[in-house]
């Protein structure tokens, strides 16, 4: 069984978040070089998606039964990590939302692996404001397991790398 949920999120300071519902949410010291690299900082119980716009985004979460098995050929860039729902309550928000009006998504509580795809993520204007890019989250529950990048994307012409 697949339930999907559409969203368009306010990506202020180029980020949203997906969290339990109990988490603290703090992702302050989360947001280092190599996470802004793989577009994913993760802390108990929260992930935060890096953007590479700082305006409204289209943002997609499909709870599944089971590990996706898809072509990653067709996104930018993917990465996986784990995220415990002891609440059983999804937030999913802008890092500036309201928080107790944020959307939700009842899940049963547990672990769950986060396979968090960008796409599109060359497509933006010169003013940066405009673009195709979008963002997807799928969720099933497994074991905790590592944060791992899947695919990296490369470093668009001009942009500052932190490895560089």
């Amino acid at each position: 069984m697949k339930r999907t949920f559409e969203y368009k999120l306010f990506a202020d300071y180029y980020q949203f978040y997906l969290q339990g519902e109990s988490a603290d949410g703090n992702l302050g010291n989360s947001w280092t070089p190599e996470a802004v690299d793989r577009l994913l900082a993760v802390a108990p119980g929260t992930i935060g998606v890096g953007t590479v716009r700082n305006v409204t985004v289209p943002v997609a979460v499909e709870i599944t039964d089971e590990e996706p098995d898809d072509d990653l050929s067709k996104w930018d860039q993917v990465a996986e990590c784990s995220l415990e729902i002891p609440s059983g309550r999804i937030v999913v928000a802008g890092c500036t939302d309201y928080f107790p009006d944020a959307a939700r998504i009842e899940v049963i509580p547990g672990i769950y692996r986060a396979r968090v795809y960008c796409g599109n993520l060359n497509s933006l204007s010169d003013d940066g404001l405009e673009g195709d890019d979008h963002y997807k989250l799928v969720l099933w529950s497994a074991a905790p397991g590592p944060l791992q990048v899947l695919k990296q994307r490369a470093n668009p012409a001009g942009q500052p790398s932190s490895t560089s």
